[in-house]
């Protein structure tokens, strides 16, 4: 007989075989989506392989990954800020460091608390940066993603088709 887990969240009744349920797998595309989107922002502006960022500004050839997007806010809501922000070596480093760690953890499925978090925080200041938004009073993919990227946090959506079960990520509540 197989056992089974509770994994109703209060509903009465609704018990599953030990094991994955499709949503599992949803949540787990959904995070390796979300990780490949920050892996090839970091992979792209390193390279320059052309897709939003071409070979001579590439970060590897001297370009900066933060002055096209920074510099082009100065008419918004926040632009003296974020443009006072825009090349600055700093920055850009964060910026970078970010986009490789959040992308490299969301698609190994370890860590992925932190990932949202940080991805949360990133993907606000790039919000904050568009202000006012063109097509809608405050929603746009910045928020949709940090909703998604906090979803994936609460589910645990690492222990599907992710490192998140090993015995390592388990035993430190950081890793998770």
């Amino acid at each position: 007989m197989a056992a089974t887990i509770d994994r109703s969240a209060g509903q009465a009744g609704a018990t599953v075989t030990e094991g994955r349920r499709p949503v599992d797998y949803v949540w787990a595309a959904a995070r390796i989506a979300i990780g490949w989107i920050f892996l090839w922002a970091f992979l792209d502006k390193t390279f320059g392989w052309g897709f939003a960022t071409p070979s001579d500004r590439a970060w590897i050839a001297g370009g900066s990954p933060t002055t096209g997007f920074l510099k082009g806010t100065g008419e918004n809501a926040l632009g003296g800020f974020f443009s006072a922000l825009a090349g600055q070596a700093w920055v850009d480093w964060l910026f970078m460091a970010g986009l490789l760690g959040i992308g490299l953890a969301l698609i190994l499925g370890i860590a992925t608390r932190l990932a949202a978090l940080a991805g949360t925080f990133m993907l606000a200041l790039m919000w904050a940066a568009e202000l006012p938004l063109a097509n809608n009073p405050f929603m746009d993919d910045h928020i949709v993603y940090s909703i998604v990227l906090i979803g994936l946090a609460m589910a645990g959506a690492g222990t599907t088709l992710g490192l998140g079960g090993l015995p390592i990520v388990r035993r430190h509540a950081w890793l998770k």
